[in-house]
């Protein structure tokens, strides 16, 4: 048995290297080359219980053009497509049994080579449900809606795919694809449902880059959060307000006496579904709201509580009661583009919430728990060379295990909490925190 003080003790389950196969070496801006698979999802492609990974690379920075599917014993279940580039950021892939097969599916945007097309536009790209054992095509569309979009800038460059049940089913068979100033909503056989476009765009006075889904009325069907707007499930405004800058982060989760809230990070704002302010922090306590994590944190308050990263891109965070009330602040560790904190529970769904930040476990009281000291330093251009962090329960003990990679690598590293007990092992099942893992706000 652990001694007390090594329960909860970081250990690492997994060091797994991305398949050969599956790697690309291309030159960086300098001439060096670089070996590295790209961005990462997790699922269970083959329905046999236990995780699968898929990595994806892209044309255009936006465009998926490779995929390749492996296990958690490295080996490979299949790859299409080939070469590819970096992905500018976490892009337009999700894995989900939309199916429901009991299987993860891949739902995609994929360039369609030889039909012509600029960087900023889709014409050249298509939405695909791929099988997840083999890869193949199961459904494909390219509706006008998709191929007409077009955009620049940094609103344009975060493009994600978000599971969504917008129809009321017994499970989520909808999702959400983000295109710059627009929204789009497809069922499991890529019908679109709706669309919604965006009034805001300009840099800083934008809303949410990545909006969020959930169902904040209780009626069975998810809204959208997009931080100066939220959208019932049929694509239709509940509310539209700018409400501040820098809406980098948002949410819908409980928040105060079990009621479910839009968080909106920009000058701290807490909403109900009626565009009614629950909190605002103000900009003089949160000037840049750029990442919001809302858990149970602290074991003497009825939670949840909010850890807010309020100056930007910095160390500096703040924890905040949910009856409104600035309990601390205190400074994570430095990390590349000082972005990248999660919610993790590490010890169980009936424990105190950690904060995962840069290779280090912190609690509310703003103490470093652990450090993953196996986890290498970041290699890879300043802003875009770190570890992605997907809280996930691989084993299914209750507690969660960390799923980290760096785009720009070629590992992939679990760390579980202490003790280890195989025994405790049941099956591994996808949820809303990985097929709609947050990877970067």
């Amino acid at each position: 048995m652990p001694k007390p003080h090594e329960r909860g003790k970081p250990i690492l389950y997994k060091k797994l290297g991305i398949p050969e196969k599956l790697l690309i070496t291309t030159a960086d801006d300098n001439g060096n080359m670089q070996t590295f698979g790209g961005d990462l999802r997790i699922g269970d492609l083959d329905g046999d219980g236990t995780i699968d990974f898929l990595v994806y690379r892209n044309v255009d920075g936006t465009k998926p053009v490779f995929m390749g599917a492996f296990n958690l014993d490295g080996e490979v279940l299949w790859k299409v497509g080939a070469d590819g580039g970096q992905p500018i950021r976490p892009g337009p892939v999700a894995l989900h049994d939309i199916d429901g097969d009991g299987g993860s599916e891949v739902i995609c945007l994929f360039h369609r080579p030889g039909v012509e097309s600029r960087v900023n536009e889709l014409k050249d790209v298509v939405i695909q449900v791929r099988r997840g054992p083999s890869g193949e095509v199961q459904k494909e569309a390219c509706p006008p809606e998709l191929s007409s979009r077009s955009g620049e800038g940094p609103n344009w460059v975060h493009q994600r795919i978000l599971i969504a049940n917008f129809r009321g089913n017994k499970t989520s068979r909808d999702f959400m694809v983000k295109l710059g100033d627009t929204l789009l909503a497809f069922d499991e056989n890529l019908d679109v449902l709706w669309t919604y476009k965006i009034r805001w765009n300009e840099y800083s006075f934008c809303s949410a880059y990545i909006p969020a889904v959930g169902d904040i009325d209780g009626d069975g069907k998810d809204e959208v959060n997009g931080g100066y707007f939220l959208l019932g499930p049929n694509g239709i405004p509940k509310w539209e307000k700018p409400l501040a800058r820098h809406m980098d982060s948002v949410a819908i989760t409980e928040w105060d006496g079990g009621h479910i809230r839009a968080i909106c990070s920009g000058f701290g704002h807490v909403m109900d579904d009626r565009g009614n302010v629950i909190l605002k922090l103000g900009q003089d306590a949160v000037p840049h709201g750029q990442e919001a994590r809302i858990a149970d944190f602290l074991p003497e308050l009825d939670g949840p509580e909010m850890i807010i990263r309020y100056n930007g891109h910095q160390t500096d965070v703040m924890v905040v009661s949910n009856d409104g009330r600035i309990l601390r602040t205190f400074n994570l560790n430095a990390s590349p583009n000082h972005t990248g904190m999660e919610v993790v529970y590490w010890n169980g769904p009936h424990d105190v919430a950690l904060l995962y930040n840069g290779g280090r476990l912190f609690d509310a009281s703003g103490r470093q728990r652990h450090i993953l000291k196996e986890l290498p330093e970041p290699i890879g251009p300043p802003k875009m060379g770190w570890y992605h962090c997907i809280p996930a329960n691989v084993t299914q003990d209750e507690r969660e295990e960390l799923v980290l990679y760096n785009p720009w690598d070629r590992w992939i590293y679990i760390y579980t909490p202490s003790p280890l007990n195989p025994k405790a092992f049941t099956e591994y099942r996808p949820s809303p925190r990985q097929y709609n893992a947050r990877l970067m706000d």
